[in-house]
C-alpha cells in the first residue's frame, strides 16, 4: 500500500512530517531565490499546487521558533548549500485570499480587515522590547483590537514590513496566495471597482518602493492590470520561467502510478488528463491525478471540473456573441482557434470583449496553448481544449443551457426525431425552439445565426456518443451547414442547409427552402457520407423569415 495522498492538504510541513506522497518541487525555491526580480507574480489555474508551493516557500524563508531545516533534508533543494544557508533567516508576511468570496462589498471589507489583523496577531511579538515608539505601538494595538481606521489596513504591508525589519534587523519576505479571488468575487458581486481600489492600494504599499522588502511572491489565477503595481515580474503559464513547478510533469505522473502499482493505466491517464502546456512543459492537473490514484477503482472521472460551480465561465459563454459560439463549436469538435493573448486581464471588459473571454479561459485552465508566435511584440496563440476532462465541462455547460430553460425542455426529443427520420415531429419542435431559444441564449447577430449556432452546440454535445456532428465543412463542391454522421454506418445520416429569406428580392419561405435543397444536391454534399459507406441519408432544407420557419426534406 502506497503513502497517503495529500488531497486537500496544502500545508507543506504537514505533508512532509506526516509522510504524505510528495512530488518534489523544492527547486522552485532555488528559482525564486535566484530570480533577479524583487517581486514575482505567478498566475496558474486553480488546483495546480499554488498554495502548497507557497507554504513550502514560507517554511523555507521564515525565521520561526521551530527549526524547519529538517523539512528539506531529503529534498532536491538540500543539495544546494548556498541556498539552504538562507533557510529560516527571514521574517515572513503570509496572507491568503482563497476564502474571500463574498456577494457584497461590505462583507469583503470586514473579512479583508480581519485577514490583516490575523497577520498582525501572528507577529504581535514586535510589541515586545523597545524597537517601536509608543505611538507606533498604539497604532499596531488599534489593528490588533480591530479598532484601526480603514486606511491603516490598506497600508498594512508597509507598516508590518518596517516593524519586522526593525525587530529582526532583516528584510522581509511577503507571500500572497490567491491574490485575485477578491477581484473575481467583486466582478460577480457587482463591486469590482471598490475591490480593485482596495487591492491596488494594499499591494502598492507592500511591493512598490518598499525598502524593507527582500522578496515578494504572489500566486493567483489571473492578473488584473488595475490591481497590480507596474514594477512586478509576471510569469504566466505561457512564459518559460517557473513552467515546471505548478502541476505534474509526465515523468512525475509515471513515478506516482508506479508507486501505487497502476503504471498500466498511464496511456489512459494521458488521454483523459494530459494536455496542459505551461511554457514548453506538458503538464497534468495534480488534483485530477491525485483523485484518480486514490479512487480504488481508478475511474476516469472529471475530478477537477467538479471542484467549483464554474458559474462565471458558464455566464461568459452563454452571453457570448455568435462568433464566440462558432469558435466554441470548433473547439468542441477538436479544432484550434487563434487569438491574441494578453498576459493581464481587465475584468470589467470580460463581459463584452470576446478576446478577453478567451484570455480568461486560457489562464483559468479551460484552454491550452498549442502553438505560440510573436508578431511585432504581440503574442498570438493557437488554443484548444486541453483534454477529455475539460471537454466534459464544456458539454455539461452547454447541456445546462438547455435543461435550465423551460422553453427547450423538448430539445432531446427534437434531436431524436431528427436522427430517426421523423421530420414532421422534428419540424414541430424545432419551430418552438426557434421562438424561444433566441431570447434565452441572448446572443447578438441575425436570428438565423442565433438559432443555427445554439442548435449546433446542442447537437455537438447531445449526440456525441452515437454521432459526429460537423458544421461548415467542405464536401463535394462546397461547404455544408450541418452534417450528422452516424458512428454506425447502417443508421441514418442528415445533411442540413439553412437559408434566410431574401426580403430584398421578395423571396418566400418556399423559395428559400427549395434553394437550400438545390444547393445540397448541386454541390453534392453527400459525397463525404457516401465515401464513408453511409447510404441512408436525409437532405433537409430549413428556411427562416424572422421567427417563421419552413422545413422540407428532399
Amino acid at each position: 500500500m502506497g503513502k497517503k495522498l495529500p488531497i486537500g492538504v496544502s500545508d507543506f510541513k504537514e505533508v512532509i512530517e506526516d509522510s504524505y506522497y510528495f512530488v518534489d518541487k523544492s527547486l522552485f525555491i532555488k528559482e525564486v531565490v535566484e530570480d533577479g526580480a524583487e517581486v514575482i507574480v505567478l498566475p496558474r489555474p486553480r488546483r495546480f499546487g499554488k498554495t502548497l508551493n507557497m507554504s513550502m516557500v514560507r517554511y523555507f524563508y521564515e525565521n520561526s521558533l521551530d527549526d524547519n531545516h529538517n523539512l528539506f533534508s531529503k529534498l532536491k533543494i538540500n543539495e544546494y548549500k548556498d541556498i539552504m544557508d538562507m533557510q529560516g533567516k527571514y521574517p515572513v508576511i503570509y496572507i491568503t485570499f482563497k476564502d474571500q468570496k463574498y456577494n457584497s462589498f461590505e462583507n469583503f471589507k470586514i473579512s479583508f480587515e480581519q485577514l490583516v489583523r490575523d497577520e498582525f496577531i501572528r507577529h504581535d511579538y514586535i510589541l515586545d522590547g523597545d524597537v517601536l515608539k509608543e505611538y507606533e505601538k498604539d497604532e499596531i494595538m488599534s489593528i490588533l483590537e480591530g479598532k484601526a481606521p480603514h486606511i491603516l489596513y490598506l497600508d498594512a504591508l508597509s507598516i508590518l514590513s518596517e516593524c519586522l525589519f526593525r525587530y529582526h534587523n532583516q528584510k522581509v519576505v511577503i507571500l500572497i496566495d490567491e491574490y485575485d479571488v477578491p477581484v473575481q468575487s467583486g466582478h460577480v458581486g457587482g463591486y469590482l471597482d471598490k475591490v480593485i481600489e482596495i487591492m491596488s492600494i494594499f499591494f502598492s504599499a507592500g511591493f512598490k518602493d518598499n525598502i524593507y522588502l527582500e522578496k515578494g511572491v504572489l500566486t493567483g489565477i489571473i492578473t488584473e492590470r488595475k490591481e497590480m503595481p507596474n514594477n512586478l515580474k509576471i510569469s504566466t503559464l505561457i512564459s518559460s520561467s517557473y513552467s515546471r513547478w505548478f502541476g505534474f510533469l509526465d515523468e512525475e505522473v509515471e513515478d506516482m502510478l508506479k508507486a501505487y502499482n497502476i503504471e498500466n493505466k498511464m496511456d489512459e491517464v494521458r488521454e483523459f488528463y494530459n494536455g496542459y502546456r505551461f511554457g514548453d512543459k506538458v503538464i497534468y492537473n495534480p488534483w485530477s491525478i491525485l483523485n484518480f490514484v486514490k479512487n480504488i477503482k481508478n475511474e476516469f472521472k472529471p475530478y477537477w471540473v467538479n471542484t467549483s460551480s464554474n458559474d462565471l465561465v458558464k455566464r461568459l459563454l452563454a452571453k457570448g456573441s455568435v462568433i464566440l459560439k462558432k469558435e466554441l463549436e470548433d473547439l468542441i469538435e477538436g479544432k484550434t482557434i487563434e487569438k491574441e493573448i494578453f498576459e493581464d486581464t481587465v475584468m470589467e471588459q470580460i463581459d463584452r470583449d470576446s478576446n478577453t473571454i478567451w484570455n480568461f479561459l486560457l489562464f483559468t485552465g479551460y484552454l491550452k496553448v498549442v502553438e505560440k508566435k510573436l508578431d511585432r511584440g504581440r503574442i498570438y496563440c493557437k488554443l484548444a481544449i486541453p483534454n477529455m476532462e475539460v471537454t466534459h465541462l464544456y458539454r455539461h455547460i452547454i447541456l445546462k443551457w438547455f435543461s435550465e430553460s423551460k422553453n427547450t425542455e423538448n430539445f432531446d426529443l427534437m434531436l431524436k426525431s431528427l436522427v430517426s427520420g421523423d421530420i414532421k415531429l422534428f419540424s414541430k419542435i424545432f419551430k418552438n425552439f426557434v421562438i424561444n431559444s433566441v431570447s434565452y441564449f441572448d446572443i447578438s447577430g441575425k436570428e438565423s445565426e442565433k438559432v443555427y449556432h445554439s442548435f449546433v452546440l446542442g447537437m455537438l454535445v447531445a449526440l456525441s456518443d452515437s454521432y459526429r456532428v460537423k458544421s461548415n465543412r467542405e464536401s463535394g463542391f462546397g461547404r455544408y451547414d450541418i452534417m450528422i454522421i452516424p458512428r454506425d454506418k447502417t443508421k441514418l445520416a442528415v445533411i442540413i442547409e439553412f437559408k434566410k429569406v431574401n426580403n430584398i428580392r421578395k423571396e418566400s419561405l418556399e423559395e428559400a427552402v427549395e434553394k437550400a435543397l438545390t444547393q445540397i444536391k448541386d454541390r453534392n454534399y453527400k459525397a463525404e457520407l457516401l465515401d464513408r459507406g453511409i447510404k441512408d441519408i436525409i437532405e433537409l432544407g430549413i428556411a427562416f423569415e424572422g421567427k417563421k420557419v419552413l422545413i422540407k426534406k428532399d
